[in-house]
């Protein structure tokens, strides 16, 4: 048996990093949530507010992010391989980013409506968000909630195939009822924005299956 693999056996682990994780967890729970309001919001201010406050939620996770990565470059023995620790941290900060852009281009663009696909899609993405942070929360204690875990990643899987349907029906509309071409234009950015998002939360899913083949 290699030193390395005794040494991860027999040392204390470093739980620091489960805090961390689960604090930029809780950060995209919120960007969704703010993401959800602004897509049901009609009041111009309001909607600045609310770009300001997913603004401000993703330079919280770039922190949290760098924190992390930091403690990972001085920790010896992490809770999982780093690699793990480090993909998951980064996958998460880049669906704060998508859901920052998201709201970015809304805020740009200023479009005249939002379809009903575009409020679906926010509706998967903070269901993805919840159940995403649901899962990261039960990674301290893998051995007893590999089963939890197991279904979370499910769910996240669940609805990115739901969301690849209703991306396709949006674009079918968009294209078929949409007689504006800027505003084709605008929504067509807005809603693959909304869709690499649900990509993205289930890339973060998939880390977490990844670790639970290693340590359930």
């Amino acid at each position: 048996m290699k030193i390395n693999t005794l040494l991860s056996i027999f040392a204390p682990k470093d739980v620091k990093f489960f805090p961390m994780l689960e604090e930029t967890a809780a950060l995209l729970s919120q960007s969704s949530a703010y993401l959800q309001e602004l897509f049901s919001c009609d009041d111009k201010a309001h909607r600045e507010e609310l770009c300001k406050l997913i603004k401000a939620e993703e330079v919280k996770g770039d922190k949290v992010t760098g924190n992390i990565i930091h403690e990972l470059n001085n920790t010896f023995i992490t809770p999982f391989d780093r690699e793990d620790v480090h993909a998951l941290a980064d996958v998460m900060d880049d669906v704060l980013d998508v859901i920052n852009r998201c709201a970015q281009k809304v805020q740009l663009y200023q479009p005249q409506r939002f379809p009903s696909h575009t409020v679906t899609l926010v509706e998967v993405i903070k269901k993805g968000s919840d159940e995403l942070q649901s899962a990261v929360n039960e990674l301290s204690n893998i051995k007893k909630t590999d089963l939890r875990l197991r279904a979370h990643c499910k769910e996240i899987k669940k609805l990115e195939e739901e969301a690849d349907t209703v991306y396709e029906e949006a674009i079918t509309y968009l294209f078929s009822q949409e007689t504006n071409a800027v505003e084709l234009i605008k929504l067509k950015e807005i809603i693959q924005e909304l869709e690499k998002t649900v990509n993205k939360i289930n890339s973060a899913a998939k880390v977490i299956t990844s670790i639970l083949v290693k340590y359930a």
